[in-house]
């Protein structure tokens, strides 16, 4: 990272073209640009200055290309813009400005392409902007702007690109859109706009892109669209649609189809995949049925293919092997049995999401030497887990939940290096960890819940570099790839099974051995664990004391250490706590006071104490000895114990679901420089459904 500085540019005051994008440059724009009173051209972009845009713009009043897009600038945009009467082209997208557009851009009357893309800007698109006459490009998408399409939008005529997607406009669509004659990008997807189904629509634009998602469409898709013989891209994606998959869409040829979340029904039709254009296909989460055309595989440019959450049947097709470019597989939650196909080991296929499925037979390792993840859960497969997974020297989640996997857990995937995510809850696995498990320096989330395993939990697992401290830049696979597929790490959650964002993996470290034979000690070294958002430890054969040392988890959410045989009282150190919401420490041999202070005033759920051997204090409403009068005390001893407790039982089920990302391909998938970090990651959990 350098520095943004200007200092030799005191003698280039006839400066036109000033052109420093991509240098890593950071800190703010310097003032002594808008002292280049000729420039007409300023390119600064994907760098990482950071600052607000001065008003001493309008100073530059020969400019007429400003682009400063994919920086980390904040602050609303100067109401002084407006002023630059020359200015063409103005790029600000992918930065962090505030505010609403300024009204003073209507006054921009040479302006051809305005795009403040993937901001935080708020309030309305500014009522005049059809004044802006010259205007092929408008690009607002991905904001927080409110109210409807201004009406002034109709006077645009040169328009070639609308793109207002994921804003939170309001009001219905209007159909003068299609009146457009040089359109071809139309968005509007992913806002609370509406559609009146009962419009006529004989478009006068011939579209390239159209992205209607989220729309309110309904009934069967739009015959209209038939017509849009150069269509490339169309996403309408979570809406009503219903019927079949119409031929004519299969004859259209397009490249890139997303009709996802929607209540579409039928088989597919062979013809479909009859052409050499089709490279994203996403119909996930809709009610197709039967077994996919063996021909798919003849669609050899397909990058993406999303069938997710059908009700497809039959054999996975063969011929899907032959597909070179396919990067990423997504057949999860259908009715698929047999065997997958055998993909050649120099395919590009990265991704592959297999589960909830009814696949058979030892587990598969017939994938491409470029897999990164793996996610096979809840299907059939049995056997013990094949040493050939070492092969997978990239892979970084592995997910084989609620199979039949048998044998010992291999101390051979300790070589895989590159691992994040492992999970293998709920198989008949037995034997004890190995310490080697140390050298998955990656490994944040590691799941072996309801399994046979039996020793001592290793001390080694105090030495998970990624449990440790949660890295700032997450470099898998799902942050290269930004555009989500519902992509959701399924773990038990506080009790209750949730869903885990895909964009929020990178902050969440997670440690589940519950449901074990584990005996011995809880070591000292799981404090060391300061990442991790989950410990669970439950139902299993532990004794001795909980370690202080937990105490250093800071944070920790959710520390189940219940149905064991843990002695002694509840360390003070857990008041350190400051991220705790969820403790059970119920049905063991545990005495003495429940600390108090911090969030441990908090923890006061009964059940979650209960069938222990003489907790006290005011969490449980059960006063501790000391804090007796002498009288009172004797008079508790002559009586009968006033409160008792009585067993919780405790269900643990939980699933891993692990769907997928995707990547950038065409105009529709922007991926955000490497230096870009942004706001695309949300914390939140989700309940599974």
């Amino acid at each position: 990272m350098v520095k943004f500085q200007v200092s030799g540019f005191a003698n280039l005051s006839k400066l036109v073209h000033l052109d420093l994008m991509q240098n890593n440059f950071s800190g703010s724009i310097p003032g002594e640009i808008f002292h280049l009173r000729n420039l007409q051209y300023i390119d600064i972009s994907s760098n990482q200055l950071n600052g607000k845009l001065s008003q001493e713009v309008i100073s530059l009043q020969n400019l007429k290309v400003l682009r400063l897009e994919a920086n980390l600038l904040q602050g609303n945009i100067p109401e002084e813009i407006g002023n630059l009467s020359q200015l063409q082209r103005l790029s600000l997208r992918s930065n962090n400005l505030l505010g609403g557009i300024p009204s003073s851009v209507q006054n921009l009357k040479e302006m051809e392409e305005l795009d403040l893309r993937e901001n935080v800007l708020s309030m309305e698109i500014p009522v005049n902007i059809g004044d802006l006459t010259d205007l092929t490009i408008l690009a607002l998408s991905d904001n927080k702007l409110r109210g409807g399409i201004p009406s002034s939008v109709q006077k645009l005529r040169k328009l070639e690109s609308l793109r207002l997607e994921n804003n939170l406009l309001t009001g219905e669509i209007p159909s003068w859109l299609f009146d457009f004659g040089n359109l071809k990008d139309l968005f509007v997807g992913g806002n609370n706009l509406t559609w009146n189904s009962h419009a006529k629509i004989v478009p006068k634009c011939m579209l390239s892109q159209l992205s209607m998602k989220s729309c309110g469409l309904s009934g069967r898709i739009p015959d209209w669209i038939s017509a849009q013989k150069n269509l490339t891209l169309m996403d309408l994606s979570e809406n009503k649609l219903e019927g079949e998959f119409p031929l004519w869409l299969a004859e259209l040829e397009v490249g890139n189809i997303f009709l996802s979340d929607n209540q579409l029904s039928g088989s597919l039709p062979s013809r479909l995949f009859q052409t050499m254009t089709l490279s994203v296909l996403s119909l996930s989460r809709n009610n197709f049925s039967g077994e996919l055309p063996e021909n798919v595989g003849d669609a050899n440019s397909l990058m993406i293919l999303m069938l997710a959450e059908n009700n497809f049947s039959g054999k996975i097709p063969g011929s899907l092997r032959i597909i070179y470019r396919l990067l990423l597989l997504d057949l999860s939650r259908n009715r698929f049995s047999g065997n997958p196909p055998v993909f050649r080991p120099d395919a590009l296929l990265a991704v592959i999401d297999l589960s909830y499925n009814e696949l058979s037979g030892d587990i598969p390792v017939t994938f491409s030497q470029e897999t990164r993840i793996l996610s096979l859960g809840n299907n059939n497969f049995s056997g013990n887990l094949p040493r050939n997974l070492t092969n997978f020297t990239k892979l970084e989640h592995l997910d084989l939940h609620d199979n039949k996997i048998t044998g010992e857990f291999p101390g051979f995937l300790s070589q895989i290096s590159t691992l994040q995510v492992l999970n293998l809850r709920n198989n008949s696995l037995r034997g004890s960890i190995p310490e080697e498990i140390s050298n998955l320096t990656s490994l944040r989330i590691l799941d072996v819940s309801s399994n046979n395993l039996t020793g001592e939990i290793p001390a080694k697992l105090g030495d998970l570099v990624g449990m440790i401290e949660t890295p700032t830049s997450f470099e898998s696979i799902s942050e290269v790839f930004t555009f989500s597929i519902g992509y959701d790490l399924v773990v038990n959650w506080k009790k209750m099974k949730q869903g885990l964002s895909s964009h929020s993996l990178d902050i969440y470290s997670l440690l589940d051995l519950s449901m074990n034979k584990f005996s011995g000690k809880i070591p000292t070294s799981i404090g060391a664990l300061k990442g991790l958002k989950l410990l669970n430890i439950s139902y299993n054969n532990l004794s001795g004391n909980i370690p202080s040392s937990l105490g250093n988890l800071e944070s920790i959410e959710s520390l189940d250490l219940s149905h064991n045989q843990l002695s002694g009282s509840i360390p003070e150190t857990l008041t350190k706590l400051q991220e705790l919401t969820n403790l059970d420490v119920s049905n063991n041999k545990l005495e003495g006071k429940i600390p108090v202070g911090g969030q441990m005033d908090t923890m006061n759920n009964l059940d979650y104490y209960a069938n222990n051997s003489g907790l006290c204090g005011m969490q449980i409403r059960v006063s501790c000895p000391t804090e007796l009068s002498p009288a009172k005390q004797r008079e508790d001893e002559n009586e009968a114990a006033w409160f008792s407790w009585g067993g919780v039982g405790i269900g643990y089920s939980a699933g891993f679901f692990l769907t997928v990302a995707t990547m950038f391909f065409t105009g529709y998938f922007r991926t955000a420089p490497p230096r870009i970090r942004r706001r695309r990651r949300q914390n939140g959990l989700r309940p599974f459904l």
